[in-house]
């Protein structure tokens, strides 16, 4: 059998949503993780030039971008897909992971969940209460489009399962660990949609380490 192996760290949101994808199709993988002091190292510039995480590499054939491996996954191992095939669902589906690229990861998570999380477990940093005061605005707008696209539906792009979900979960379970996005989500669809997520297999076989769920 030709291996899947994952580089990055696993508190990492976006290597968890690789991984939830292979749990959900119950395909085995190996994680390679890279030491903290080891971030942007040499080594992890071999396998991803711009320093981000993750990339993966499937038998000889690497290569890195969430979205492009979540697709490849997909496409490599059909059943159960993870892709809509309506027009409408395959647009929302596309349209929330848009959002999680360009708005909810860089202007919300990668800031609270930063100062109130990451900085302070793995750097002993001190929040900075001006940025997260500064990102709440935002975290609003995205959490309230988000709950708003959900409505009444069991996943975010319909009746089904989607790569919507496995990149949005990450972040949410996250994000919903710090005063402010707990306070936004507190009663929404989208904190009912987390809730059935974070009962899966696939989100409670790639939970993040113990420190950071303990620093949650």
């Amino acid at each position: 059998m030709s291996e899947f192996v994952i580089y990055g760290l696993s508190a990492s949101p976006f290597v968890r949503s690789v991984r939830m994808a292979l749990e959900e199709k119950r395909q085995p993988y190996r994680l390679h993780e890279f030491a903290i002091k080891d971030v942007r190292g040499e080594d992890h510039l071999k396998v991803h030039p711009f320093g981000r995480m993750p990339a993966v590499d499937h038998d000889g054939f690497r290569f890195y971008e969430t979205q492009a491996i979540l697709r490849y996954i997909d496409a490599l191992y059909p059943e159960p897909a993870l892709q809509p095939t309506g027009a409408q669902a395959i647009a929302r589906m596309n349209q929330v992971i848009g959002i999680n690229d360009w708005y909810l990861f860089p202007q919300v998570a990668r800031v609270i969940v930063f100062q109130r999380i990451v900085g302070p477990m793995l750097m002993g940093l001190t929040p900075d209460e001006t940025a997260i005061a500064a990102a709440v605005p935002d975290a609003k707008l995205c959490l309230g489009e988000l709950n708003r696209l959900l409505g009444a539906q069991e996943f975010l792009a319909g009746d089904e399962l989607s790569l919507a979900d496995l990149m949005i979960a990450p972040q949410l379970f996250l994000l919903a660990a710090t005063p402010e996005g707990s306070t936004i989500l507190k009663g929404t669809a989208l904190e009912a949609w987390l809730g059935r997520m974070n009962a899966r297999d696939s989100m409670k076989a790639t939970l993040p380490p113990s420190a950071v769920r303990s620093a949650a």
